[in-house]
């Protein structure tokens, strides 16, 4: 099969509509760079004819490269999906430009993540709070589940704080078109134990989800998720794969939630939960 273009695909997605014509460079102004990671910069800005902010995404990609890379691929598959998923709790796009073959992800600015909370507090969310979020979060994993998608990278990082106080899942960049699938994605301490076997063979489904937001709730609840404090991701994937589930640990949370915990975080495929 003969390697696809990066040139190709952005003219493939330009006749597709999934990314405009528009020059970026009038219609956006006032970048100013809020965040960066392997994939790029990301830049809060101002819309010029609505007058609200918004968020840039701009991939660290050089444009004399020929070929896709998995860091492009990965913000193709982000493009597609935000062009089509429209639901109050996944973030919202604002569309997608070229600007000298480097794209132009714009989507609705929000203040910050669940895991910036974590930082700054310094000490974990109170299980209302944690439940109020999860509430929002679970009600988009249903909507996505619905259409048979996989978000595959459920953490307190890309969950979303909107500045009207909205929750949002963010980063599509890993999500699954179809479920079930079998590739191996995601983020090691949140990953669930049927996506690290389907390395070998097998498949996983939206239920993946669901694991990961267990994960996360007890990141939320202590700070970080389990197997983090050894450092080490590839003895975190063993463990996860091997151990029984992770439990929150005995505090001040109800028995409610210790339950709610557990019922997400199941190993068996008989007794692994779907969202509905």
């Amino acid at each position: 099969m003969p390697r696809i273009t990066a040139s190709n695909a952005f003219a493939e997605l330009q006749s597709q509509g999934v990314i405009s014509k528009e020059d970026p460079n009038a219609l956006f102004t006032d970048l100013h760079q809020i965040g960066a990671g392997n994939f790029g910069i990301v830049y809060r800005a101002r819309d010029k004819i609505t007058g609200e902010n918004v968020a840039i995404k701009k991939l660290k990609f050089d444009a004399k490269r020929k070929f896709l890379s998995e860091d492009l691929n990965d913000m193709i598959r982000e493009i597609k999906f935000l062009s089509i998923v429209k639901h109050k709790n996944c973030i919202e796009s604002k569309g997608c430009y070229l600007d000298h073959n480097i794209p132009w992800l714009v989507m609705e600015y929000c203040l910050g993540s669940v895991a910036d909370i974590l930082e700054v507090q310094k000490h974990p969310l109170k299980e209302l709070e944690i439940a109020a979020i999860v509430k929002e979060v679970f009600c988009g994993l249903v909507f996505l589940h619905s259409k048979n998608y996989i978000h595959r990278d459920i953490k307190a990082g890309n969950i979303l704080f909107s500045e009207h106080g909205g929750v949002k899942i963010s980063d599509f960049g890993s999500a699954s078109f179809q479920s079930p699938a079998n590739s191996f994605v995601g983020t090691p301490f949140w990953i669930a134990p049927e996506v690290i076997m389907a390395m070998e063979s097998g498949l996983y489904d939206t239920r993946a989800d669901v694991w990961s937001l267990g994960i996360t709730c007890i990141e939320m609840a202590e700070l970080k998720p389990p197997y983090m404090e050894s450092g080490n991701s590839m003895s975190a994937l063993y463990q996860i794969a091997l151990h029984p589930p992770p439990k929150l640990r005995p505090a001040n949370w109800t028995p409610q939630f210790h339950q709610f915990v557990d019922f997400l975080l199941q190993k068996k495929a008989s007794t692994h939960a779907f969202l509905n």
